[in-house]
Parts: structure tokens; sequence; C-alpha cells
């Protein structure tokens, strides 16, 4: 089973609106960096002919914010893939500020593989488990 030590990381950028009212990252783009973690590893991962053939989209996001993110703050976001069963993938995503590694928020995502020539859902397919080394669910649930 994957696990955050077989992480795929990456540098994620505080842009200017990203700070809000209160001088701190808004909620909401912590939301926008787990996406882009996803798709920067999906990208580093699965080979172009996969990547033409399936999409994904979200069935459930959960996140525990834990500590703010500041202006200047250089963050990164450490995703790894762990349970799938039939049309399901349990993503979970760290972000962390890279100087101290300081853990900022945690989340857990729900995604589901698409067929990109008709957008219906695919079943998770030996080739992805085995591009994420993800096992099945084993009859446990993910929760929904």
């Amino acid at each position: 089973m994957a696990t955050s030590a077989d992480a795929f990381e990456t540098s994620v950028a505080i842009l200017p609106g990203d700070v809000d009212d209160i001088g701190h990252v808004n909620n909401i783009v912590y939301l926008r960096w787990v996406q882009e973690a996803a798709i920067a590893h999906w990208t580093a991962v699965a080979p172009p002919h996969v990547q033409r053939a399936v999409g994904w989209v979200v069935l459930r996001h959960e996140i525990d914010y834990r500590r703010p993110a500041l202006p200047g703050d250089a963050v990164r976001a450490r995703t790894w893939v762990s349970l799938a069963d039939a049309v399901r993938v349990e993503r979970h995503t760290e972000i962390v500020r890279a100087g101290d590694g300081t853990l900022l928020a945690r989340a857990r995502t729900l995604w589901c593989p698409l067929a990109t020539a008709t957008g219906r859902p695919l079943r998770v397919s030996d080739e992805l488990r085995v591009l994420f080394s993800v096992p099945e669910a084993d009859g446990r649930t993910l929760k929904r």
C-alpha cells in the first residue's frame, strides 16, 4: 500500500490573490493545491495513451486545516493513492511548509475515472492499480 513515504511531491505557488483579509492563504486555495498535486502526479506517472483515454472527476473532498500558510511561505504538496474499489480511488494529500516541514493541511479525496471518449465512469483497471501501486479495498467500503 502506498503511504506518504512513497508520495509524489510538488511545489505549489502562493499567488497574490490567494491571501485573504486576515493575512493568510484562503482555505479554498488549499483545494486548488490538492487538485494541482493530483494532476501533477497523474501527468508524471500515467503514460500518454492512458492520459488520453482516462479522465477524472471528484466525488468528495475532505480537508483538515492545521496551520495557516502565509505570504512568502514556500509550500509543497505531497500526494499518494491508497485504496481503490471498482469505480473509486482514494487519494491523500498533505500540504506542508517547505522550510520546516510543518503540516498545514491534510486532504482525502475520492476520485472516479471516466472514459474521455464518452464521459462515462470506468472501472479502476489493473493498469491504473499498477501505475499507482493501489490495492483494492478488499471488501472495505470507501467512505462516501
